[in-house]
């Protein structure tokens, strides 16, 4: 059993002063892996206070010293990223290639991202060439709370800690509760990186305790948080008392519009999204939206690559599918599974309880529905597992509708062979991101979404424009000694 009810605070492992343990679960076995602490209001305002002292001092280290940090950073990060990888495998069910592949690299891609952002980023500059002595400076937002989730846990810490470091800002972060173990270790990194003391800040705990604490804080400046929809208006109105910054990236129910005309791999690529992960991906294109010509071919298609998936335990090599992150979040996938049976969806893959072969752990059967029409829950609401559900639409207006039809707008996708097609599209989907025919967004490119899918962008350029002020000044002079 693993031990680990110790916070990173002020350059300092630190006994909790009010901490109370909590049990880390082994989703592929169902049983304890670990015991952590969850914080109290005393570790909380520990954090807070030691990032607030060191605020004024990381502000003025000049951003070349803060990039230097960031690189020894990455460099710990490789040395380490075998035991992040061991980490998200036994704690939150990533299969052990995935977490050293995808889980890990995720971390290692955004860091290399923000060094070379930050390098080309103008953190002060004139205003204009018509108004004399005015300059805009780019400067930190200040103590920022940084809380993660735990379905892709480096991904999210390294796109919230990077950009608020290299900006000038300190912290603290709390991971989730689920898959703390991988940010324990990346608190090592920091420390082993040589960042100064209350800089960086790690306490465990919940959302109702630490979460909130750190929401209402009335020395946290800024609140960046990536998890549920329900979650992120709660924080919102945490955070109101103090009229503090608040980034959210938040649930997901993309669509994705599949044409007669898209690529023959286009089906495939769209089932594999979904189920990378197994399906707690906030982007993942769930609603397979199909023209009416290429629907029945698309079923089938479907049909035959979500039975090729295979499901396995975590530690294990190979290309399935661990398990979900616990036994709340299976439930809630069975019952969606069975409310889109009753509801009169087509199954065509998949279904109700574990895999074949698995009747231990937290392992959830890949999914298929077809002749889902938009009234459905299956069509709405945001499943977070390996779960897909095919529709027809006649015509690209109405795919358009329908597409928008959500309470969310993270990422939407189209496959269509057609360029003017794709640019219509990419224009009318309300969504922060809208991928096309499987290209990848470009290095640093913004991450993040609209109406219920939150605010604020992250990675690259704009996640580091998401941790800094602007300020105007007046009356500059360009005299090096001033």
């Amino acid at each position: 059993m693993i031990e680990k009810k110790q916070f990173y605070i002020n350059g300092k492992w630190v006994a909790p002063a009010e901490g109370r343990d909590h049990s880390v679960i082994n989703p592929s076995t169902e049983e304890p892996c670990a015991v952590i602490s969850l914080g109290g209001q005393a570790d909380t305002d520990a954090a807070v206070a030691a990032a607030k002292a060191a605020l004024p001092g990381w502000m003025a280290t000049p951003v070349e010293e803060r990039i230097t940090l960031l690189e020894n950073l990455l460099a710990v990060y490789m040395d380490r990223a075998e035991d992040l990888a061991q980490a998200m495998t036994v704690a939150m069910g990533a299969p052990i290639d995935m977490s050293r592949t995808s889980q890990v690299g995720a971390g290692s891609y955004h860091l290399k991202n923000f060094i070379r952002a930050a390098k080309a980023y103008e953190w002060e500059h004139p205003f204009d060439n018509r108004t004399d002595g005015a300059r805009i400076i780019h400067e930190a937002v200040g103590v920022c709370a940084l809380i993660t989730p735990w379905n892709w846990p480096m991904n999210q810490v390294t796109l919230k800690v990077g950009a608020a470091l290299v900006a000038g800002n300190t912290m603290v972060l709390k991971p989730s509760e689920e898959s703390p173990l991988d940010a324990i270790v990346f608190a090592e990194l920091m420390d082993e990186a040589g960042f100064p003391p209350g800089v960086f800040n790690l306490v465990n705990g919940d959302g109702v305790g630490v979460g909130s604490q750190l929401s209402a804080h009335t020395d946290v400046d800024m609140v960046s948080f990536t998890g549920s929809t329900r979650a992120g208006k709660l924080i919102s109105k945490s955070a109101a008392d103090t009229l503090k910054r608040v980034h959210l990236e938040l649930g997901g129910k993309g669509a994705n519009l599949i044409f007669a005309d898209a690529d023959e791999k286009a089906v495939k690529r769209g089932v594999l999204h979904v189920m990378e992960n197994s399906g707690q991906s906030c982007n993942a294109p769930t609603r397979m939206m199909v023209e009416a010509a290429a629907y029945d071919r698309v079923v089938e298609e479907a049909t035959a690559m979500a039975q090729k998936i295979q499901v396995g335990p975590a530690d294990q090599s190979g290309r399935h599918i661990g398990p979900v992150v616990n036994e709340s979040q299976w439930n809630k996938i069975q019952d969606l599974i069975q409310t889109g049976i009753d509801d009169g969806a087509r199954l065509i893959a998949g279904g109700v309880g574990r895999p074949e072969g698995l009747n231990k752990g937290f392992y959830v059967r890949p999914t298929v529905f077809a002749d889902v029409t938009p009234d459905m829950t299956i069509a709405n609401e945001e499943i977070f597992g390996p779960v897909l559900s095919i529709m027809k639409f006649e015509s690209e207006d109405d795919a358009v509708r329908v597409a928008n039809d959500t309470p969310y707008g993270l990422t939407n996708y189209v496959q269509s062979a057609d360029p003017a097609r794709r640019n219509r599209l990419a224009r009318q989907l309300r969504s922060g991101m809208v991928e096309m025919n499987g290209m990848s967004r470009g290095n640093g490119a913004p991450f993040g979404g609209m109406k219920m899918s939150g605010n604020g962008r992250e990675g690259g350029h704009y996640g580091i424009h998401d941790f800094v002020e602007i300020k105007s000044v007046s009356g500059w002079t360009e005299d090096e000694t001033a």
